[in-house]
């Protein structure tokens, strides 16, 4: 046998440091320009820059941002090409503070609360007075998630060619609740009336006709709907957020139905301290207060406050759905 003959590919050498430490210093963005996030589909956002419903970019988000949650409504900025043409990609960069937050939780054991919709300032709960029947626990839990990030609940109540428009209303008669009726052959100008130059989050059971009154107000929507089920509860035909231009200005945000509306992120003093009136006087309550007033609660300091029984009595109504356990 010949003697093996070597050659410089039989020396190995092992890696070593760079002589270049990797930087940590992070670029700027200083020339990205600001968009709002209209949709979200599998790690895709879609933003329209400056507002613009015509100038509707695709992004992604920026690895500095890690797992930052991105949701419609949020106001971000975007650098890379953001022509809007076929098959580019923008990045995002920076995602800014929200005004306003609907959150939920699948349930009111669920730890892990899920952000909604960002910077929203109204919430249309919408909710059908048959087919499937109303409950009267979901709007109160929902105006509790609205008070508690900041927006204003509208009760907007469908189908009331099927039932007696007053007997679901009249629940909430001493909660300063604005109701408005949006049913199918409904003129839609009170409705546009609420929403114009306003960004509203739409939110309700699924069948309750959400997406049907979405497609009357923006024409161009084409929202899916489709019937209720035969257990009274309605099929998911929207499956995800999207907010759609108003043709006068404002944007309405389609959510996808619910079954559940879970509240465990939530406590009493996160609703009281919507209302500035009573935030206050909260602060003389014993440890652990629940607000309800007695017997749970015979030493709450809202009832040290003249002239507001009906205003207190209204609002913990609220802290009763809070208390209830019930996702619905």
């Amino acid at each position: 046998m010949r003697k093996r003959e070597y050659d410089e590919s039989d020396v190995r050498v092992r890696p070593g440091k760079s002589s270049r430490p990797r930087t940590k210093t992070r670029p700027q963005h200083n020339d990205a320009e600001s968009a709002m996030v209209v949709s979200v589909d599998r790690g895709r956002w879609g933003c329209v820059l400056g507002g613009d419903p015509d100038k509707l970019i695709v992004a992604m988000r920026a690895r500095e941002l890690g797992r930052t949650p991105i949701v419609v409504g949020d106001q971000v900025d975007v650098v890379g090409d953001l022509s809007g043409k076929p098959d580019t990609l923008a990045r995002i960069v920076r995602v800014g503070e929200r005004r306003t937050v609907l959150r939920r939780t699948a349930d009111d054991t669920d730890p892990f609360e899920r952000i909604v919709v960002g910077n929203a300032e109204q919430l249309f709960i919408v909710v059908a007075l048959a087919d499937p029947p109303p409950r009267t626990g979901f709007v109160e839990r929902a105006m509790v998630a609205a008070y508690a990030g900041g927006l204003q609940p509208i009760l907007c109540l469908t189908k009331h060619d099927l039932a007696a428009e007053s007997e679901f209303a009249a629940a909430f008669d001493d909660l300063d609740l604005a109701i408005i009726y949006g049913g199918i052959d409904d003129p839609s100008d009170p409705v546009l009336d609420l929403l114009t130059d306003r960004l509203t989050a739409f939110i309700g059971h699924s069948g309750v006709g959400k997406s049907t009154l979405v497609n009357r107000l923006v024409p161009d929507a084409d929202r899916a709907v489709g019937e209720v089920s035969g257990v009274g509860k309605g099929k998911h035909t929207s499956t995800q957020s999207v907010a759609l231009p108003l043709p006068n200005g404002g944007w309405v945000i389609d959510t996808p139905g619910v079954r559940s509306f879970g509240l465990a992120h939530i406590t009493p003093d996160d609703v009281i301290a919507a209302f500035t009136d009573l935030a206050a006087a909260i602060e003389d309550c014993p440890r652990g207060c629940t607000h309800l007033g007695p017997p749970a609660d015979p030493e709450c300091a809202l009832d040290t406050l003249p002239g507001k029984e009906r205003r207190i009595a209204a609002i913990r109504l609220l802290l009763t759905a809070l208390n209830s356990n019930e996702s619905w």
